[in-house]
């Protein structure tokens, strides 16, 4: 009598999956889920070296000292409005550094600080500009809306413009 091949054999077999398999699975996906939530909602944010709080940036913005670059997207723009002294540039225009040179006018040595929703973007965002050139960035973690580094321009009741 012939043996059945196995891989014959599972192919044939509809899956089925134990309550240990299952456990395995369900808390295998609250681990990557919640490590995902953690980088979305930029939980484990500090305020570091290269970083300003939303209340700090704003005051170096309306001094001067910095330029300071809102990076998300024109409906968030829109939603929540821009931080007052910040320059909207969409962090996915082709030409964003090109952008950011007009707004530094040419001068990659220029503080140049970034601020997105959660800090998420603005931390990646701050790598991918040192790498091209630029010698101040200064990253805001805790976003327009809030972050493990604090509640966010917004909830401190900082000035917005409107976007149109």
């Amino acid at each position: 009598m012939r043996q059945p091949d196995p891989i014959e054999q599972s192919q044939k077999s509809p899956l089925r999956m134990s309550r240990r398999g299952l456990l395995v699975v369900a808390v295998a996906g609250v681990a990557t889920g919640g490590a995902v939530a953690a980088q979305w909602f930029n939980i484990l944010a500090e305020n570091g070296e290269a970083a300003l709080s939303p209340p700090d940036v704003h005051e170096a913005a309306r001094s001067g000292d910095v330029v300071l670059i809102d990076i998300r997207r024109p409906e968030e723009w829109a939603h929540t409005g821009i931080g007052e002294g910040a320059v909207p540039i969409d962090m996915r225009r082709p030409d964003f550094v090109e952008a950011l040179l007009v707004a530094t006018q040419g001068d990659k040595s220029r503080p140049v600080a970034l601020i997105c929703a959660r800090g998420v973007r603005s931390r990646h965002m701050s790598k991918q500009l040192a790498a091209a050139g630029f010698t101040r960035i200064i990253d805001v973690p805790e976003g327009m809306l809030g972050s493990g580094a604090g509640p966010g321009w917004l909830n401190r009741g900082l000035p917005v413009v409107a976007f149109r």
